[in-house]
């Protein structure tokens, strides 16, 4: 090991240590984990698990804790535009100084251990928070949550915001499957909040079976929230319960939960950007429950709308095109920059009418056509985190506001 090697260096060397970029499982991290911290990470933890909402229930909890005095860390992922949106201290993105100074420490503690790109992630994260002295952290669990690397930190809180289907190779084909997966973040004696409206009986089972005190989230937040969509009041609702657990180590007023929710921002939740007379929404829903609510919140406010879309070849893709076809007058297929990518001609060929859409060449392609059409007032841009990735690399170039401004 080279000892000055830069940030992109470390992350290009991990992607190389294990062929498969999924590996799910606890025994390789969890040993790096007593060496690094023997009595555990020395904060409070909240852990946010579910399909989809939990960069917005990270966002929302972080930015009511951000009022406060207390010091708050949050870890998040993936990235969209670079690795240190991953780590936050108090709202504010790590130096690659840090993020490097933490993999050093784990290199120096793995041994003979293999640990993937995410196990690294996670135990930077935990690092920098404990070098930082936080007082709490905020884990959003990346696959599944029973055998996440995030999963190694015994949490104060557990979250599981709700469960549907997506990463069926992992997590299994039904939400009961997926919901057990989901309910192993939970802790015995140790309350865990969800927000799903029809928690799967293998969910509450093991919550029961554990003794984790659960509280079922059914009544939207009733206030003025910073992020738009019938689903983020619910999201609300559950950041403000997992907060309220902590109250007694964590106090806040309702004052500071007021103003933290109104002012959370999560960057490609129904984000809108406005390029001359067009909106443009990037939204990095990919799976069909994250559609529909996309299309739930377009719908709020009707007009004609173009889609960007792109999605990995292993997403229930046909329901994805179906829930949201009624709404999208045309579509523009775009490549991405992932492995894992469909090909476009078989994309094409996943819709009841192959006219409604248009294959680009590029991102930008697509993005200058849609501009062009004069009766068209919005563009949604959604499928996958690669999708949004990919899609403001070029909308930077129209010196536009944005969350990444």
């Amino acid at each position: 090991m080279q000892n000055k090697r830069t940030l992109d260096d470390w992350l290009y060397w991990q992607e190389t240590l294990m062929e498969e970029t999924i590996v799910l499982g606890l025994d390789r991290v969890q040993i790096v984990y007593d060496l690094l911290f023997p009595s555990g990470v020395p904060y409070a933890v909240i852990t946010v698990a579910g399909t989809n909402g939990k960069g917005s229930t990270v966002s929302f909890i972080d930015s009511i804790y951000h009022k406060s005095k207390y010091k708050v860390g949050r870890s998040t992922s993936p990235h969209l535009l670079k690795y240190n949106e991953r780590f936050a201290i108090d709202g504010k993105e790590v130096s690659d100084e840090l993020i490097i100074k933490a993999f050093e420490l784990i290199e120096t503690k793995r041994e003979d251990v293999t640990l993937t790109y995410f196990e690294f992630s996670t135990l930077a994260a935990l690092i920098i928070f404990a070098e930082a002295s936080v007082d709490l952290a905020i884990l959003e669990v990346g696959l599944g949550g029973r055998l996440d690397s995030v999963n190694v930190v015994d949490s104060d809180v557990s979250i599981i915001t709700n469960i549907a289907i997506d990463h069926t190779d992992y997590l299994g084909d039904t939400r009961e499957a997926i919901g057990r997966e989901k309910a192993g973040v939970m802790r015995t004696a140790k309350p865990c909040i969800c927000g799903d409206q029809d928690p799967p009986q293998s969910l509450l089972s093991y919550a029961k079976q554990i003794k984790t005190p659960l509280t079922l989230i059914s009544e939207s937040y009733k206030n003025e929230i910073g992020l738009e969509g019938a689903h983020q009041k619910l999201n609300a609702a559950v950041a403000v319960k997992a907060i309220e657990s902590l109250a007694d180590r964590f106090p806040v007023s309702i004052s500071m939960i007021t103003e933290g929710i109104k002012k959370a921002r999560v960057a490609a939740r129904f984000e809108k950007i406005t390029i001359g007379d067009k909106t443009v929404v990037l939204d990095v829903a990919h799976n069909p429950a994250a559609v529909k609510a996309l299309i739930n919140t377009l719908s709020e406010n009707p007009m004609e709308t173009v889609a960007i879309f792109s999605a990995l070849a292993d997403k229930n893709i046909v329901d994805m095109i179906e829930l949201a076809s009624g709404t999208i007058k045309h579509w523009f297929l775009v490549p991405i920059s992932a492995e894992r990518s469909i090909d476009l001609e078989s994309l094409k060929n996943k819709f009841d009418e192959p006219e409604s859409t248009t294959i680009c060449l590029n991102m930008n392609s697509a993005i200058s056509q849609s501009l062009e059409l004069n009766e068209i007032k919005r563009i949604v841009i959604f499928g996958s985190f690669y999708t949004i990735t990919d899609a403001f690399k070029i909308i930077k170039k129209f010196n536009v506001n944005s969350f990444w401004s």
